[in-house]
């Protein structure tokens, strides 16, 4: 039996709001226990996670925002994102929801840049860290396959482009990077354009993907840290997406060290909506792994 996910309204009923930097940002926590960081992709947003929360929920205190520029949260029009101010993000909410412990991390895409920050930065003494398991992501610049929308919306038309971006084309790019068969519904396709469409959100889209740029100027310090942590990771991948999957984990093998990687037969870039059973199963495993380490500790 699959696991029951939240409707969008429901979800966004469950939300609550906080400043940072001035800018109104929707957020999301429940649970007790070791807390556990969710941070989604591009170019959608928190409910991303909806089929895992309950089930995280009941064994962590789990936190989720839609970072800056996403979702429901606040999206400027001429603000310059960057992915270090989406980590700053995250560490604000923390500081909000008056989590001081080590902090577990579980991400997806855009929010894989997001973590090898908070990383780098456990690496420097100015974060605690206490695992992290990635989502497809472009963790490696040099095997991020960008579709051509993206290509579009970083180029010198990207603003233009933007303002026709639909749901019709949100439809057309997913029907390339989910799973042959595990498509999102038409019902799943109106509520990830909701959260894209909410406060003209397609405007800045252009901007928010500079975090591509980001990836490459950031690229040495980001994989250094992956490289040299004691942090405990895990790589959890749908294979047959086209923009970081079998080629991305292949890359992720040569690299870091001791590579602790699960390939989902079948899946494509969005593995916690088109797989999440398998997801849940293969983090609490992870989780489960790790508890007679921090007893030691």
């Amino acid at each position: 039996m699959g696991l029951a996910g939240i409707p969008l309204g429901d979800w966004r009923a469950q939300g609550s709001t906080f400043d940072f930097n001035g800018h109104a940002i929707r957020y999301w926590s429940a649970g007790s226990g070791e807390p556990l960081l969710l941070i989604h992709g591009f170019p959608t947003a928190a409910w991303d996670w909806h089929y895992l929360w309950q089930p995280l929920t009941a064994r962590y205190r789990v936190m989720v925002c839609d970072m800056l520029g996403f979702g429901d949260s606040a999206k400027p029009r001429k603000h310059d994102y960057r992915i270090l101010e989406q980590a700053d993000l995250q560490e604000a909410l923390l500081r909000h929801l008056d989590v001081h412990e080590p902090v577990h991390l579980l991400v997806h895409d855009y929010g894989n840049s997001v973590a090898q920050e908070l990383l780098a930065r456990h690496e420097n003494g100015k974060f605690r860290l206490a695992s992290c398991v990635f989502l497809n992501g472009g963790l490696f610049p040099e095997t991020h396959r960008a579709v051509l929308s993206q290509k579009l919306l970083l180029s010198p038309l990207g603003g233009f482009f933007g303002r026709f971006f639909d749901r019709a084309k949100l439809a057309a790019n997913f029907a390339k990077v989910f799973g042959p068969r595990t498509q999102p519904s038409s019902d799943e396709l109106d509520a990830f354009w909701s959260l894209i469409a909410f406060n003209d959100g397609p405007k800045v889209m252009h901007r928010l993907i500079h975090y591509i740029l980001d990836r490459r100027e950031h690229r040495e310090r980001w994989v250094g840290a992956m490289q040299k942590t004691r942090v405990p990771l895990r790589l959890i991948d749908g294979p047959v997406d086209p923009i970081s999957g079998a080629h991305m984990v292949e890359r992720y093998r040569e690299l870091i060290p001791q590579p602790d990687t699960v390939m989902l037969e079948g899946i494509g870039h969005y593995p916690q909506t088109e797989a999440p059973e398998q997801v849940l199963a293969h983090y609490l495993a992870f989780r489960e792994r790790l508890a007679p380490l921090a007893k030691r500790a």
